[in-house]
């Protein structure tokens, strides 16, 4: 039985290249020519471990939400109060969109920023998974309301939008060259909105 040739290069290397790929330049604009030269392998190698080019931005993008991308979801999870969770959310997403090992701003607000209607798909996917993200936030803040944390009149997706917005707008500001300090300051702009009884 013909198992056949073991694949020459590290799947995980791979994927981690086409991760920085895709952040760096968005889902539409990578070419398959681009990941061939970041993954060093061929278009035929790719195919046999990826499938297409939107397969494999999918795999890639799961890998981020759980390595790279991860904070926003434990951040507000771990959080022993509303608050606490969004302060230590926004700290933490100015440290990651800064970070000089990595692509500025985050993969999950700017790879599909700019699609054709051929790509509606992956944007709807995108804009799914931020929605699933800020309906997390929402449950917080209602969670907030019932601990008596927040007034009981607040606007619980209100809020949710607001930080949501200030977290794609962080991830822009990076994108335009804001340092660690600039986002580190809109963190705590956005932390004095808090709602007070």
């Amino acid at each position: 039985m013909r198992t056949g040739r073991p694949r020459s290069f590290d799947r995980d290397e791979a994927l981690e290249a086409a991760i920085a790929l895709f952040w760096r330049h968005g889902y539409e604009a990578t070419s398959m020519a681009q990941l061939k030269e970041a993954l060093g392998i061929g278009a035929p190698s790719i195919y046999a471990a990826f499938g297409d080019k939107r397969t494999l931005f999918l795999e890639a993008l799961d890998r981020y939400l759980h390595t790279d991308g991860a904070f926003a979801a434990r951040a507000v999870a771990e959080g022993p109060t509303a608050r606490a969770g969004v302060e230590r959310l926004l700290h933490e997403a100015a440290a990651a969109y800064t970070r000089p090992d990595r692509p500025p701003g985050c993969m999950l607000i700017t790879a599909a920023t700019n699609c054709s209607p051929q790509s509606a798909d992956i944007q709807e996917h995108l804009r799914d998974v931020r929605a699933a993200g800020a309906r997390a936030l929402e449950a917080k803040f209602a969670d907030a309301v019932q601990a008596g944390e927040l007034p009981g009149d607040s606007d619980v997706h209100g809020l949710a939008s607001y930080y949501e917005a200030v977290i794609q707008g962080m991830s822009a500001r990076a994108r335009d060259g804001a340092t660690l300090d600039d986002l580190e300051g809109i963190a705590r702009t956005a932390m004095r909105a808090w709602p007070t009884a």
